[in-house]
């Protein structure tokens, strides 16, 4: 049995781009009546205010038939990182460009995608990963249409420009700051009254309080809490070990909110918290449903402890002791496998948990394969990040994943993981969004 972890290191370097300005255009047409003007703008439904896992359609009014333009998209995220997204679009036979049915032919991405312009965004630096780190605050997305310059222009003259947010924090959905004896974290209920399901939430080896994922969450009728467990507030600031007992008090107290529907809650765990959610469903009582999102069967990187007993962390060498008795736990498992990791074999590590649950009598855990994709998977339409800085490794790390491809499997892990959730922890309740 293989149990052993690699990182590959990588260094991306990318070139800014250009700017975006806030003008507007008219394009001039002749009638009986003399030569009117007809403003270019944008037009976006539901709204120029969404959710960030919503899609919207895009599409803008005023352009010359067939006429080439550049359709741009920038956003500043909270680090002051720019993203940026750029694609070559022609015009419809109307002077429409609609983005479900225009082909991008050339740039950031290419064919039909109506929300390449955000999954195809590339920081304006040499690395870059854009996350939330403030769930109140929506992004503000610069919208822009030029013209198409020539082989002999050198400028891209703006044509018409808008601001689109893309929020976290749905209309009614509360944000709680969880600061109950040693647990840290944030909780989010629906609007209404509840029960909801119940799922945990916890971030990788990046550390901190990542809340967007479990904030997101809740905007589709779940009670969750984005669970920190160091590097941040008054925990440890290095992972240097893990007392489960931390886990357990967190589950403890998410479970007794009224709230929260009995019965058993969800975890989901991305990476390190992938592994840390398997250990929880295989020794502490109360958890239904799991879902590891790119992880590992084996407790890695730093011991565990739990009521007198330790399992090392799994290194660069195999170690069978650190493997997770996931045959032990009464939960259902999911296990989501970006199939372009590089940062280990995830699938492989899927495998053999799935053995152990097999092999024991446990009933046979559902994997799901994300061919193109890489570790670093987020809810829909944030950015690939094939490569980034890692502070616990103190180095950049290839994380992998092609763009297209990784936008596709966030969409469709991310409606699997709602629907697994709604499955296995008793149904579902409307939120009132």
């Amino acid at each position: 049995m293989l149990l052993f972890s690699r990182f590959k290191m990588a260094f991306a370097v990318r070139k800014p781009g250009s700017a975006c300005f806030k003008l507007a255009a008219r394009r001039f047409v002749n009638t009986e009546n003399g030569p009117t003007s007809t403003p270019v703008k944008f037009h976006i439904k539901p709204d120029y205010k969404c959710l960030f896992d919503t899609p919207v359609h895009i599409k803008v009014y005023g352009l010359r038939p067939k006429q080439q333009v550049i359709f741009r998209a920038t956003l500043t995220d909270d680090k002051q990182v720019k993203f940026v997204s750029s694609a070559h679009f022609e015009a419809d036979t109307q002077g429409v460009l609609d983005l479900t049915k225009s082909e991008a032919l050339g740039g950031d991405y290419v064919g039909i995608h109506p929300m390449g312009f955000m999954w195809a965004m590339k920081p304006q630096t040499e690395l870059g990963r854009l996350f939330s780190k403030d769930v109140t605050s929506p992004f503000k997305v610069h919208l822009s249409v030029h013209q198409r310059a020539s082989s002999s222009e050198k400028e891209e003259p703006l044509l018409a420009s808008c601001i689109h947010e893309r929020g976290f924090l749905g209309d009614g959905v509360q944000r709680i700051p969880v600061r109950e004896g040693r647990v840290r974290g944030t909780l989010f209920l629906p609007p209404g009254e509840g029960p909801f399901p119940g799922v945990l939430d916890l971030g990788g080896t990046a550390g901190g309080l990542l809340e967007y994922r479990g904030c997101l969450l809740a905007n589709h009728g779940f009670a969750t809490m984005s669970l920190a467990y160091f590097s941040f507030d008054d925990l440890p600031k290095k992972l240097l070990e893990l007392h489960l007992e931390y886990f357990e008090e967190a589950l403890h107290y998410f479970q007794k909110l009224p709230q929260v529907r009995k019965g058993g809650v969800g975890i989901m765990g991305i990476s390190k918290g992938a592994d840390l959610s398997l250990s929880m469903a295989s020794f502490l009582e109360g958890v239904s449903a799991v879902v590891s999102v790119n992880g590992c069967n084996a407790n890695l990187q730093c011991p565990l402890h739990y009521r007198g007993v330790s399992m090392p962390g799994l290194g660069l060498c195999e170690n069978a002791a650190c493997l997770v008795p996931v045959e032990r736990a009464a939960a259902r498992f999911l296990f989501v496998i970006a199939q372009d990791d590089q940062v280990w074999d995830a699938e492989l590590y899927a495998r053999q948990a799935e053995e152990q649950l097999v092999s024991h009598g446990r009933m046979r855990p559902e994997i799901l394969l994300l061919p193109g994709a890489g570790h670093l998977l987020e809810p829909p339409y944030f950015p690939s990040c094939p490569a980034s800085y890692h502070k616990f490794v103190g180095t950049s790390v290839e994380w992998g994943g092609d763009p297209e491809s990784h936008s596709a499997a966030q969409e469709k892990y991310w409606q699997r993981i709602r629907e697994f959730f709604l499955e296995n922890l008793g149904g579902a309740v409307q939120s009132k969004l």
